[in-house]
């Protein structure tokens, strides 16, 4: 079942005591955490699962942090990251924000820190509802209602954050409901250019929808074959 209003996090961390401490510390703090123990772990389920950060840990082996963050920013490059890492040179934090990190934290970790600089950016970086601003934003999908501007989906008690991305996709599937969606019209759009890699981009966005919206039996996201995509409200 959907989780009412939490933040989803990413926590890629190869040290057993370090990564089982955080874990264990943030869901006490009301997170949604799932923890992975290598770069190749992290990229899998990047591709399946939706977060609205991911905490990094830079020196792992097979893939470090920073190739990780590289391939994150090229592939998902909605989902903010921040780095944890021992190695406190000038160059290592300047490298790490060149890579697009929110944020840089050096070992040993302080939790109640930790907890608030991710706080501060998941305020900064994911909007909070805005009950003024709702009745001018909130779209109704069968039994959703999609608040635009705050990037939600709501249904009845559960609220789902979406990723920038997803909110455009559903966005433009909503406006465009009961029609085809090419492939070509929706990736020019939200990624400025029809390729293979956004392509498949595409796909993991949709199946994100489709099972966010699996709640209503009136709604379908049909996949058509080689043209798009059709939202279908009953």
């Amino acid at each position: 079942m959907m989780q009412p209003d939490k933040y989803a996090i990413l926590l890629v961390e190869d040290d057993e005591s370090l990564g089982y401490l955080l874990s264990e510390y943030l869901k006490m703090k009301n997170f949604l955490v799932t923890w992975v123990k290598s770069g190749l772990e992290a990229v899998a389920i990047i591709e399946t699962d939706v977060f609205q950060l991911a905490i990094l840990d830079v020196m792992m082996p097979e893939m470090d942090g920073y190739t990780l963050a590289s391939k994150m920013k090229s592939q998902f490059p909605e989902l903010p990251f921040l780095f944890l890492t021992a190695r406190s040179l000038k160059i290592d934090v300047l490298k790490g924000f060149s890579l697009g990190a929110v944020d840089y934290l050096k070992k040993p970790i302080d939790e109640e820190e930790l907890v608030v600089r991710i706080n501060v950016l998941l305020d900064r970086l994911v909007p909070k509802e805005n009950l003024s601003q709702e009745s001018n934003t909130l779209l109704s999908i069968g039994g959703y209602k999609f608040d635009v501007t705050n990037q939600q989906l709501k249904y009845q008690d559960a609220v789902i954050k979406l990723t920038s991305r997803e909110a455009e996709l559903l966005q433009l599937l909503v406006e465009n409901k009961n029609q085809l969606c090419s492939h070509k019209d929706i990736l020019v759009r939200l990624w400025g250019k029809n390729d293979y890699f956004n392509r498949k981009s595409l796909n993991v966005f949709v199946s994100h929808l489709r099972k966010y919206l699996s709640y209503d039996s009136a709604i379908k996201l049909e996949n058509i074959h080689r043209k798009g995509f059709i939202l279908l409200v009953k």
